[in-house]
């Protein structure tokens, strides 16, 4: 039995330390509090730590026997700009700001599986836990990589895991192939002619041709998309105007595209500007279409999925490890790390849902239940992919 179920008050001191975390959220790449946190675990427990990767990135290394063979466990440590709506002790003390993803819970998870892999040492390689800065929307695992991290810690395989609301406690899925959709972001700039508002004929009417631009873009999913394959073009934001007896000389779009194939993700690029410059030529407008590729899909490689799925039949049950789940089209930036190192990410039930506590709510919370398993899973995953020779 790993050593993380002999350690009595370990469950307890990590949920601890979540809910520390949880009421002292940090944005992406200004997780210095977070981050001093993870060093000063890591430290306490004899491993070795590397700082300042995408600026408060935090990799620690565990080395043992002598082999050559060495593994990536990733948590990811920021929150989100939102403004938490629970009431319990343990809320945000930061207005505004909340972790209403879970990355509490993660790097707990984590630094839970450090713990207890620094004190048994049954394994045979390397371990480098990487705690990430900036998931939600900064990138975080791109700039570690810039900043080096696969030269520096030569992993053969990485693992990612997040906490899934609607999955049971005690239920993990994982598949083959895309779990987590590619997310682009897109801003528009529609520019007509200004006038008075009781007199159309004379202005160029940027609302009129920026809703027909908004219902065009859906015919790009609906009409250019194959049925059998999922992608979303969606308008978030759409600002015109200042007043109701002024026709505004300029509007302003932007929204997001999610795709699961690169190929989508292009396809999709080109029919938006396609679109633009129809509704430019059927409205006299100026369009410009300022498209960003964000994240690309996160794809799960066939050696890595086969582990974690041995690795958590062993700690959750045969009947408790699914692949049935479609993939989500919510995105991750650890598909940035899976483009170079063969990966596998997977999700961890957090419980039902109840009072509108999905990921991204003002009401979630991480459920701590999935603290211990989370940890074991950890554990015995290091332990199978790091297994002393024969």
């Amino acid at each position: 039995m790993p050593a993380a179920a002999s350690n009595d008050d370990l469950p307890a001191r990590l949920v601890e330390l979540r809910r520390d975390l949880h009421a002292h959220p940090e944005l992406g790449y200004e997780e210095c509090r977070t981050a001093a946190l993870v060093v000063s675990k890591l430290q306490a427990l004899g491993i070795e730590v590397t700082t300042g990767l995408g600026k408060t990135g935090v990799v620690g290394t565990l080395r043992c026997g002598n082999s050559p063979r060495s593994i990536g466990l990733r948590a990811d440590m920021d929150a989100l700009p939102l403004t938490e709506l629970n009431e319990f002790p343990h809320r945000s003390r930061h207005e505004g700001r909340m972790h209403a993803c879970g990355h509490d819970g993660h790097t707990a998870m984590l630094l839970g599986a450090a713990e207890a892999l620094a004190a048994d040492r049954a394994f045979s390689g390397t371990v480098y836990f990487i705690f990430q800065p900036a998931e939600e929307s900064g990138g975080g695992a791109r700039a570690m990589i810039a900043d080096g991290l696969l030269e520096r810690f030569p992993m053969q395989q990485v693992f990612a895991l997040h906490n899934w609301p609607g999955l049971a406690v005690g239920e993990l899925h994982v598949r083959d192939g895309v779990m987590m959709a590619g997310a682009d972001t897109f801003e528009i700039h529609v520019t007509g002619r200004g006038g008075h508002a009781a007199m159309p004929h004379q202005a160029i009417d940027v609302i009129v041709a920026s809703s027909a631009l908004v219902q065009t873009l859906q015919t790009l999913v609906s009409r250019n998309v194959d049925a059998q394959q999922a992608a979303v073009v969606s308008v978030t934001r759409f600002n015109a105007g200042q007043t109701t007896n002024v026709l505004p000389e300029r509007a302003e779009l932007a929204g997001t595209v999610r795709t699961f194939t690169p190929e989508m993700q292009s396809g999709l690029e080109a029919g938006m500007r396609r679109v633009c410059h129809g509704i430019e030529e059927t409205f006299g407008v100026a369009i410009r279409l300022d498209y960003r590729h964000g994240y690309p899909p996160t794809a799960n490689a066939p050696g890595p999925v086969a582990m974690c799925r041995k690795v958590a039949r062993e700690v959750f049950g045969v009947d408790r490890v699914r692949g049935d789940l479609m993939p989500s089209m919510g995105s991750e930036d650890f598909a940035f790390m899976a483009k170079a190192v063969p990966a596998c990410y997977a999700w961890i039930g957090n419980g039902r849902i109840g009072g509108g506590a999905h990921l991204h709510s003002p009401h979630y919370d991480f459920n701590d239940d999935l603290i211990p398993l989370g940890v074991r899973y950890w554990v015995r995953l290091a332990h199978t992919a790091l297994a002393e020779p024969a």
